[in-house]
């Protein structure tokens, strides 16, 4: 690999933006394309799905035959509310190869014992996330039913465009929510953006039926979604 393809992508991968290797089989020429080149790249299409499914792999293209080398930041599970459903939930993502982090200023509840091997923050939301540096490769529950901790939380990861934003109630508890966070500033289309009721409608009943849909949830949004720029 050039020096100066190394240089930028290990600029790239510092900052957590995922990036393509694009290695002309015939030739050996390679070239870097961005996460927010990719949509004015010629080889477009293709680039997306690798993307979406982060997994590198040989292409035939109109360029010839292509060997396509993903790059793409590890995913991040940022959960507000030390809860029962966490509990299940933060696990489960574990086994994905997300990076779970749990906040919750009740210290009764986000305890080490509760979470065993989990990254616990005992501080409200405005302390705590910033210096997490929520990005479009995390997703974000807001799961306590407390005003005070998740809407904060959900202000800041709708700033942060993260790639999947759920948060627990129901519809009528969302339309609540919904007055309450505009009249904070927050726009229509920022809204929009939050899963409400949180995961898919499995008729899940249990913590841990509830955490199945909202895995599959975040699953789907991280693979489907653009997740390019």
């Amino acid at each position: 690999m050039r020096l100066d393809i190394l240089s930028a992508l290990n600029a790239e991968r510092a900052a957590r933006r995922p990036t393509l290797i694009v290695t002309e089989i015939q030739n050996g020429r390679q070239r870097l394309v961005k996460g927010e080149e990719v949509a004015r790249d010629p080889l477009k299409d293709v680039l997306l799905r690798h993307l979406r499914s982060g997994k590198s792999g040989m292409e035939e293209t109109p360029e010839g035959r292509v060997f396509l080398t993903v790059h793409v930041p590890p995913p991040r599970l940022v959960i507000t509310g030390a809860v029962h459903i966490s509990q299940a939930l933060a696990p489960m993502a574990r086994m994905l190869n997300y990076d779970v982090t749990i906040v919750d200023p009740r210290t009764a509840f986000a305890s080490t014992e509760r979470f065993p091997d989990m990254k616990v923050i005992a501080e409200w939301p405005d302390t705590a996330l910033p210096p997490l540096n929520i990005d479009r490769y995390t997703a974000f529950a807001a799961l306590t039913h407390d005003p005070k901790i998740d809407d904060p939380a959900l202000t800041h990861a709708l700033a942060r465009d993260c790639f999947y934003i759920g948060a627990l109630g129901s519809k009528k508890t969302h339309g609540r929510r919904v007055e309450r966070l505009k009249a904070q500033g927050v726009t229509d289309a920022q809204i929009a953006r939050i899963h409400a009721p949180i995961g898919l409608a499995i008729g899940a009943v249990s913590p841990s039926e509830i955490a199945v849909s909202i895995m599959a949830q975040i699953t789907a949004s991280l693979r489907q979604a653009d997740t390019a720029s």
